[in-house]
């Protein structure tokens, strides 16, 4: 592998591990489930993404033909991440979990524990 590929390759794993890292840190230290859904829905995803990006690099280069195998993993990871995210805070609104109180849109949950 050329030079320039294996740093291509380093930038985009490095990039990976930086996001993957603070959206853990994310899902530790927000304070409620609303907030903490963003780090593995966002930052992980973003990092995850990052790091098949350089696997479809290295394997390409190798192989000399284009790697599917990562594109169509990425391509499901990106589908169903805010799926996912997007059921979680429905259930979490339908069981009524608390929220800290510098959330927004207070009044609207308190319209939906009403109802």
């Amino acid at each position: 592998m050329s030079e320039i590929l294996q740093v291509i390759v380093g930038v985009f794993i490095l990039i990976g591990a930086v996001f993957a890292l603070i959206g853990s840190i994310g899902l530790i230290r927000l304070p409620d489930f609303f907030t903490r859904l963003h780090g593995p829905t966002k930052a992980t995803t973003l990092g995850i993404g990052a790091m098949l990006i350089a696997s479809t690099v290295h394997f390409t280069n190798q192989s000399g033909s284009l790697s599917v195998h990562e594109l169509l993993i990425t391509l499901f990871l990106f589908i169903t991440a805010p799926i996912t995210a997007h059921m979680l805070a429905k259930t979490a609104l339908h069981n009524h979990l608390d929220v800290m109180k510098p959330t927004q849109g207070q009044e609207t949950l308190k319209r939906n524990r009403d109802s």
